[in-house]
């Protein structure tokens, strides 16, 4: 048999996540965290109003579609980037977000600027964010942010290329990153070696790809390292193999030429990180350009959101739509305070 690219990397901790053991899940947490590019491909600004526009006009109709255990709608994090901010771009996201159907954080794409230019980038827009939007949390007085790398090169990873800083994670901790979402990026080299388990991340500056490895994150087990690190589910697929022989690699994304079934979301159910009983699902996406936001406004979306609530039912687990945000607060409440033993309710294993 042939493996994937890469797989070398990331397959011995593949195998690890099969054979975890833990208490019955209670609660799912689904987080959809979108690589939102409304100027992508170089499109111009009419372009990227009308590919927000589309969001605007139909995102909405859908989250309240879906309600959680909690009774609220489903939510649609937007990790938008630096470079292609436009105020008239960002506040049809803010609206939304005001409304209760969506967040906004930080996404960025850099290529060997130097450290100076990577603070000062994200600094202004983190400003530019709050300031004129009334976006991103708070946290200790401080102006917080959850982050996904463009290119998947978070610390310097892809060799050299789209990145430069073997010190991204300790700048980004200072810059008041609250969590990393980048993960999971197989193929590519880029993946880390920690495979389905959130984990804090410390940072050696004289090295790139510090994340590669790090304490997971456990129930009472305390918060640690300079970055905790969020991924998404990462699985073998042997249901939808390429050619007959290569299984599909499974990442979270949504998108046109992947539609959600329901094998996949037992996937995503499966390899999730956990943490106890709470289950984090972290999808993501590449929402914005008209293809994509077709297959994922069009449908995608309704039937990822209703597969999930039907699993979540049978499993007799309790489905929470979040933000990237609410999300890595939970996790963070989990770490810092134990929880008692979970009740011997749901059937996922």
């Amino acid at each position: 048999m042939k493996l994937p690219r890469n797989a070398q990397i990331w397959l011995p901790g593949y195998w690890r996540s099969r054979r975890r053991e833990g208490p019955p899940a209670e609660r799912v947490w689904l987080v959809v965290g979108d690589h939102y590019e409304p100027l992508w491909g170089g499109a111009s600004v009419e372009t990227g109003r009308a590919r927000v526009a589309a969001w605007r006009r139909e995102w909405p109709k859908i989250a309240g579609r879906h309600r959680d255990g909690r009774g609220r709608p489903a939510c649609y994090t937007f990790f938008y980037p630096e470079e292609e901010y436009r105020p008239e771009l960002m506040e049809p996201l803010a609206e939304m977000t005001r409304q209760g159907y969506g967040d906004v954080e930080i996404h960025l794409h850099h290529d060997g600027e130097g450290e100076e230019n990577f603070v000062e980038r994200i600094a202004r827009f983190k400003r530019w964010l709050r300031d004129g939007h009334g976006l991103l949390h708070e946290s200790g007085g401080e102006t917080v942010f959850g982050f996904i790398h463009g290119n998947w090169a978070l610390d310097n990873s892809r060799g050299g290329r789209f990145c430069g800083l073997n010190n991204e994670i300790t700048l980004l901790r200072r810059l008041g990153c609250y969590a990393d979402f980048t993960l999971p990026s197989a193929p590519y080299a880029t993946q880390t070696r920690s495979v389905n388990e959130i984990y804090w991340a410390t940072d050696d500056p004289a090295r790139a790809k510090s994340h590669d490895t790090g304490l997971a994150v456990t129930a009472g087990g305390g918060i640690h390292g300079d970055l905790l690190m969020v991924p998404g589910p990462l699985a073998l697929n042997w249901r939808e193999r390429k050619a007959g022989l290569i299984p599909r690699i499974e990442v979270g994304e949504l998108a046109w030429h992947n539609p959600p079934t329901a094998g996949r979301v037992r996937l995503w159910l499966d390899y999730a990180p956990r943490i106890g009983g709470d289950v984090f699902v972290k999808l993501f996406a590449h929402g914005a350009p008209e293809k994509q936001a077709k297959a994922l406004l069009g449908g995608g979306l309704d039937a990822a959101l209703r597969l999930m609530a039907e699993q979540c039912r049978a499993a007799r687990v309790e489905l929470r739509f979040s933000s990237a945000w609410e999300a890595a607060r939970r996790i963070r409440e989990l770490a810092e305070v134990k929880q008692p033993a979970s009740r011997a309710s749901g059937v996922m294993a």
